[in-house]
């Protein structure tokens, strides 16, 4: 068994500020002394794939970051580890509880868990040591998987037992901030008069600065982006449907005076709901999040989403984001743009839109790791 801190110590020395993921008792000690460092920023996700999510968008901005979830979480985890981690080359350091370990009393929930994780690993590619249980052993176990991911720009992966870790108190957290949040904008068009996504994106990008960085999530969204504006400044999120949002935050985070903007989709953004909840809860003021919403998965053959029942904009109100704002017009959405690039966030802008795309649309041609090393390059000389 080892103190937290012989652990997070080292990690610190290697220059790992960033953490999070989703509480498990046997992370609870390690978690707590996180929480209870100042230096150290730990986001509380709301899902497990969520805080793959949040890890990328951090390593994006500069950080070296801890990824943290019980075993049974591997399972949400596996769309963006796969979709995102690996074409992308995102390296994190991932720690996942062993519940369920085979001889060890658990519960029946964590059974077949227990019997798979170190395969499910290798399955992802994910090479993987058992958690340090002496501090002597600490420097080693890093040594290896610093060496890890630094060769592969993967993840490379920890796997704890109960009782590796000795309690830690948590210390007072301090309570969330509230905030009223300001809503404006009606939605009354008949379908056939509203936007398609791609004028709604020339509008977006019109209307901005060009100082943005621009994360647009899968399919179609980020296709259409790259049609109309291959830029180093934009991120075409081809994978973790979804985690685009987190993306941002995460990113948002890392570098708080770079102006982020998240280009989500309907379908995507109800895929990962519990991201508003903690965008909210973070208040990152300098992140704009836009909900292009045709109620349609139109990269899939147009199946109707469930967003014909969904007001975004009482979404982002219930979940803290200062301001929330719904337009379908295309002088309005360019008003919106200019108004919430420059209000402290988090943000909101709801556009509504009718299905549809251009015939014949493209993909990017530049591969994803291309792409994020030419973002990083934009961050780094803009930031």
């Amino acid at each position: 068994m080892i103190p937290a801190s012989a652990f997070v110590e080292p990690l610190r020395r290697l220059g790992y500020s960033q953490y999070t993921g989703v509480p498990c008792s046997y992370l609870k000690p390690f978690i707590n002394y996180v929480i209870s460092d100042p230096a150290l920023d730990y986001i509380g996700a709301a899902s497990e794939g969520e805080a793959v999510g949040i890890s990328m968008g951090a390593y994006l901005g500069g950080r070296k970051t801890v990824t943290m979830c019980q075993n049974s979480g591997l399972g949400n985890m596996v769309n963006p580890l796969t979709s995102l981690s690996y074409p992308f080359r995102i390296p994190t350091l991932l720690i996942t509880t062993w519940r369920g370990e085979p001889g060890r009393p658990d519960e029946p929930q964590h059974v077949l868990m227990g019997q798979i994780t170190h395969r499910l690993l290798e399955t992802l590619q994910i090479p993987w040591l058992p958690f340090p249980s002496e501090p002597a052993q600490v420097e080693s176990a890093m040594a290896q998987a610093e060496a890890s991911m630094k060769e592969r720009s993967l993840p490379f992966a920890f796997v704890m037992s109960e009782g590796t870790v000795a309690e830690h108190d948590l210390a007072d957290q301090p309570a969330p901030v509230r905030v009223q949040t300001r809503v404006s904008g009606e939605l009354e068009l008949p379908p056939e008069r509203r936007m398609i996504r791609t004028e709604a994106l020339n509008a977006i990008l019109e209307s901005l600065e060009g100082n943005e960085a621009i994360l647009a999530t899968t399919g179609k969204t980020g296709r259409e982006l790259f049609t109309i504006a291959d830029r180093p400044n934009h991120i075409y999120v081809v994978g973790g449907m979804g985690t685009a949002s987190a993306i941002g935050l995460g990113l948002a985070r890392a570098l708080p005076k770079q102006p982020v903007v998240v280009i989500d989709g309907d379908g995507a953004a109800l895929m990962k709901m519990g991201s508003f909840a903690t965008i909210g809860f973070y208040q990152p003021a300098n992140l704009l999040h836009i909900v292009l919403d045709n109620e349609a998965h139109d990269s899939t053959g147009g199946q109707r989403t469930a967003s014909g029942v969904v007001r975004f904009t009482e979404v982002a109100a219930a979940t803290n984001y200062r301001n929330a704002v719904a337009a379908e017009r295309r002088e309005d959405v360019c008003a919106a743009v200019k108004q919430l690039r420059h209000a402290p966030g988090p943000s909101l802008l709801h556009i509504k839109l009718r299905a549809g795309s251009p015939k014949n649309l493209g993909r990017p041609t530049v591969k994803p790791h291309e792409v994020k090393e030419r973002f990083m390059q934009y961050l780094h000389g803009a930031s």
